[in-house]
């Protein structure tokens, strides 16, 4: 299956080298408004540096477009790419507002083309193990879930500093722009969801706690208020309820406790593909009943592989278009479907839109039930 990059700024690095865990996937070419950008990846990679977006869409060799562009040109670039009759898997959110991400479904669907957006996280071996551990019911009946995604005092840290493997650095304005819900929320959404199916509602809170001058003083943000913190309690159809915090302000946390009537199952961290999944087990002794402090590893359903970077972060960001790409040719439903990815970007918007006067908000989208990957089946 043959892709092009669209956008190869900071995160493009990251889909770059987990590119070979996947030999299905071929890359052909690449486009970035800065051609110096487009230039250097294609010479990396000994693919073609396209001219322009048109350029890109005009040839017949390309089947997936992957598109890593700014967030706020998402919307524009998808739709040109499926207007043009290519597959899309886009970095999040499908779009910045509900009635975008709708109307690139209906135009995905109306073509039957495939528009999947990340995160893929879902797919990972932490994910997949600990939603085999929850079919088989160890911790009994899911009641309540946990789910955090805190990443520190970022507007503290040397961000200025950070750079991608190839020098480029860390899109800040972008970051603190788009705000930390749209970015990151979904890391957790996909997986509640693919667990537990669709949702009913959302109600939800979000804030400006960092004024804009504190996270740069030298560049003015546009807009200046975007929420740094949220949070959400989500009601599912099949009666879970899950709360879920995000924000650039709380301590480093990217935790999920799932909780059931036998104890809780959960990770300490999704960022990382292979993290361990545990289980504590509810213990009666005499007429008291408590948490076990144990842990108690569950195994892994195969070793997650070796990625070629460091960071933050250990995940496999190309599983997702390998994902879109397989089920083309396999003629299979797509685990990240668009009613997955729409539904979950409904998910995000209604949580960074929260603001300070909180609101319940009925979901409108849905989706079919996934399957989980072959080897987490057993």
């Amino acid at each position: 299956m043959r892709i092009v990059f669209v956008g190869c700024g900071f995160v493009s690095d990251y889909y770059l080298k987990t590119l070979p865990l996947h030999p299905h996937l071929e890359l052909i070419g690449c486009f970035d408004q800065d051609c110096d950008r487009a230039d250097h990846l294609a010479k990396r990679t000994w693919s073609k540096s396209y001219n322009s977006l048109d350029d890109v869409l005009a040839d017949a060799n390309v089947d997936i477009v992957v598109n890593l562009t700014n967030p706020r040109s998402h919307y524009s670039i998808t739709q040109a790419a499926l207007m043009a009759g290519k597959h899309v898997y886009s970095e999040k959110p499908i779009a910045m507002t509900m009635a975008e991400a709708k109307e690139l479904a209906d135009l995905a669907n109306q073509k039957n083309l495939q528009l999947s957006c990340a995160p893929c996280s879902c797919l990972s071996e932490s994910a997949q193990t600990l939603w085999k551990a929850l079919r088989q019911e160890v911790v009994g009946p899911v009641r309540l879930v946990y789910a955090e995604m805190d990443d520190g005092l970022v507007h503290k840290m040397p961000y200025q500093q950070w750079v991608s493997t190839s020098g480029i650095p860390w899109p800040f304005q972008d970051e603190f722009e788009v705000g930390c819900t749209l970015e990151h929320a979904g890391y957790y959404l996909t997986w509640l969801t693919m667990f537990f199916g669709p949702a009913a509602s959302v109600t939800a809170f979000s804030s400006c706690l960092i004024p804009a001058a504190d996270k740069h003083p030298e560049v003015t943000l546009s807009p200046s208020d975007t929420p740094d913190f949220s949070v959400a309690c989500i009601k599912f159809v099949s009666g879970v309820v899950a709360r879920l915090t995000c924000s650039i302000v709380a301590p480093h946390d990217h935790s999920l406790r799932i909780i059931g009537d036998q104890g809780i199952a959960g990770i300490d961290d999704c960022w990382y593909y292979g993290d361990p999944v545990y289980v504590q087990r509810m213990v009666k002794i005499r007429r008291k009943v408590f948490m076990s402090p144990v842990k108690k590893k569950y195994p892994l359903v195969r070793r997650a592989p070796k990625f070629n970077y460091n960071g933050a972060q250990q995940m496999d960001f190309c599983r997702g278009v390998a994902e879109m790409a397989e089920a083309i040719t396999e003629g299979r439903p797509n685990r990240l479907a668009t009613d997955f990815s729409l539904h979950n970007n409904e998910l995000a918007i209604a949580i960074q839109n929260a603001l300070e006067t909180g609101c319940t908000y009925p979901l409108t989208t849905s989706f079919e039930p996934i399957q989980p990957m072959p080897w987490a089946m057993a």
